[in-house]
């Protein structure tokens, strides 16, 4: 071997190890932000317009009856403990919206891990692929599309719907929230981030 071969072989090497390197760290990172983000998923019975506009009334039903838990003080630490209590509350709300407009089935409310592909929010807010703490709506059959938010930090309630920055910055380090709001900046990491969360997610369906 030739020493222009032994140099392009070098570089060659550096450069994949800097790869793995970054995309490792930038992996290390997604699992700090999914440990401390919690969601909120509402899934409609079915694509019918009239499901998928059931599905909003019980979604903002719930959001009124919960602003106790959407408020921002309930994180991935507590969350097992206070939303356990609101439970019940959360899927008769639901269920009462139900039989307000005459449906023939009902609302299923659990505190669940749930993966969730790449998810970018209005206000340029990334979340990585995944698997997330999550409050999960299901209405009737579930086999509707669903709708989500942020549970913490707060993002769901009409006065946060816009970045909160001061809820962002007190959930995630400096780092993770440059990461959340640069989403252009790192595209194929997230989009590498996501193929192997896919992966993983398949894996873990099939044990």
């Amino acid at each position: 071997m030739n020493k222009h071969s032994s140099i392009t072989i070098g570089i060659t090497t550096a450069v994949i190890f800097l790869i793995i390197y970054n995309i490792s760290a930038f992996a290390f990172q997604c699992n700090e932000i999914r440990a401390n983000t919690i969601r909120l998923h509402v899934i409609a019975n079915s694509d019918s317009d009239e499901d998928q506009n059931i599905k909003l009334k019980v979604r903002d039903a719930l959001l009124d009856a919960g602003s106790n838990i959407f408020d921002g003080t309930v994180t991935p630490a507590n969350a097992q403990k206070k939303i356990a209590n609101e439970i019940n509350n959360l899927e008769n709300t639901a269920n009462r919206v139900l039989q307000k407009y005459n449906k023939n089935y009902h609302a299923t409310v659990t505190l669940t891990t749930e993966y969730f592909d790449t998810r970018i929010y209005d206000d340029n807010i990334t979340l990585p692929a995944g698997k997330y703490l999550a409050l999960k709506v299901v209405l009737g059959e579930g086999n509707g599309k669903n709708w989500w938010c942020v549970m913490f930090p707060s993002l769901c309630l009409p006065a946060t719907e816009k970045t909160n920055n001061n809820s962002l910055k007190n959930t995630y380090t400096d780092s993770e929230k440059y990461i959340i709001e640069n989403q252009n900046k790192y595209e194929i990491h997230f989009k590498i981030i996501e193929i192997i969360e896919i992966i993983k997610n398949k894996v873990d369906i099939q044990h």
